[in-house]
């Protein structure tokens, strides 16, 4: 059965438009909510949280709306990371978890994820079986039935407090200068606080939200003015979340970002060291660098690569037993500790390896080099597939044989979003970049 709603993480979109619909959002609602209520009385709730989007007034109330007639009980969190859905659906022995945002893109999109009663994001059959229902006549539960909705005051602090549980006893952050942008997103309130409480000095940008700035100019995909203030203030880190906080960026003390490959590797071997790397494997995506493939190897530890989604990165860990995983992008899962990738989370470990060791975030940022990686983006028109020409594939199959035994191809279409991602990483950077730009350049023209 083929996926109509459900991408790679939850249903996404451009808001008021199919399928980011008020009429959707119910509908999806609906089906969830009677998926997820396997009997006839009333105690059963699912936890909503949202980001700062316009659009989350809106979505949040229609979820409510067909949630509340399958009868299943609501708790409205408000503003909260997405990692902070999975952890308090856990903690609040709810059934079901929703966040309702759509992480790092603009604010005109917005996105429904969800999670099941263990915390962990709804696996393929889940969904499809939520979509089969969402597609049929939803049964309402009768008038006695109806549920109730509340919001919930307190999501945040528990999250805050549960978050300050994972820095190890013992430790403060006294002394240390933190520039911390929170993307106008999700954590503006959550993030600043955690790091205050844990004795921090805290320099706070992207903590002004609108409904309309969630990752305009800031945040892990803008990391610019993050890095100007970590120099204009003297700061000793920089921590850059996106919208919904599950990823992160960090900048050292001169100014120079690190992704989540470097923490990664960072991680690994300091966990591996440690005994505390479960099999001496780390779990991430084909879009990871060869340079943190071959910096495990030279530790003694393995690489193993999944498809691209943090949700396919966790569905490894789990079925392998690994407790350390996550994207280039800055997912960072710690399965120890979080059910999704946790940006705050992992800030707050680098932190602690900044305390433990007394190192400089610049000697613990850089523990590898990388191989020359290029990644271009192609927008194309929803319902067209530029990846089923003949003469992309032409361009696709000359371009591997000629980055054959020097480097590698990684071509994909997105899963949140109508863009061809073209990836390619090779020690010759000139045959790199013209394999990458004559990809383009053919999808560009196929896709109109």
């Amino acid at each position: 059965m083929s996926r109509k709603f459900f991408g790679t993480d939850g249903v996404r979109g451009l808001a008021n438009s199919h399928p980011m619909t008020a009429e959707t959002a119910l509908r999806l609602g609906a089906a969830a909510g009677r998926f997820f209520r396997r009997n006839g009385d009333n105690k059963h709730r699912v936890v909503i949280g949202k980001d700062t989007r316009l659009s989350g007034y809106m979505l949040e109330s229609a979820l409510t709306a067909g949630l509340t007639s399958t009868g299943m009980n609501v708790l409205l969190l408000g503003p909260v990371p997405t990692p902070a859905v999975g952890h308090l659906t856990h903690s609040m022995r709810a059934d079901l978890g929703i966040m309702i945002s759509a992480s790092h893109n603009p604010y005109h999109d917005n996105g429904i994820k969800l999670f099941g009663p263990d915390g962990f994001k709804l696996s393929d059959e889940d969904e499809l079986a939520i979509e089969a229902i969402l597609e049929g006549e939803i049964e309402p539960s009768k008038p006695e039935n109806i549920g109730r909705a509340k919001r919930i005051d307190e999501g945040r602090q528990r999250y805050v407090e549960f978050i300050k549980t994972t820095f190890p006893s013992g430790h403060r952050l006294d002394g240390l200068k933190v520039v911390i942008d929170c993307a106008n997103g999700a954590a503006y309130r959550a993030a600043p606080e955690a790091l205050w409480e844990l004795g921090a000095e805290v320099v706070p940008i992207g903590v002004s939200p609108n409904g309309r700035n969630i990752n305009d100019g800031v945040g892990s995909t803008a990391t610019a003015l993050a890095q100007e203030t970590v120099l204009q203030s003297g700061a000793d880190l920089g921590i850059c979340l996106d919208g919904d906080a599950d990823r992160v960026m960090l900048i050292d003390e001169n100014g120079r970002v690190a992704d989540g490959d470097q923490l990664m590797g960072l991680f690994a071997r300091t966990w591996a060291d440690e005994g505390r790397l479960r099999h001496g494997t780390l779990v991430a995506t084909v879009m990871s660098n060869l340079g943190l493939e071959r910096y495990l190897e030279d530790g003694g530890l393995k690489l193993l690569r999944t498809g691209v989604g943090d949700r396919y990165v966790v569905e490894a860990m789990r079925a392998g037993g690994y407790n350390l995983g996550g994207e280039q992008s800055g997912h960072i899962v710690m399965t120890d500790f979080a059910t999704t990738g946790d940006g705050l989370l992992a800030a707050l470990h680098f932190l602690a390896e900044m305390v433990s060791t007394g190192k400089r975030a610049s000697e613990l940022t850089q523990v590898f080099e990388t191989v020359p990686q290029m990644l271009k983006n192609v927008r194309y028109v929803n319902g067209n597939r530029p990846l089923e020409s003949s003469e992309v594939r032409k361009v696709i199959e000359s371009s591997e044989i000629a980055l054959q035994g020097k480097g590698r191809l990684l071509i994909r279409a997105s899963g949140t979003e109508p863009l061809i991602r073209v990836m390619a990483e090779c020690e010759d950077e000139v045959l790199m970049e013209d394999v990458v730009e004559r990809i383009v350049a053919e999808v560009a023209r196929v896709a109109g």
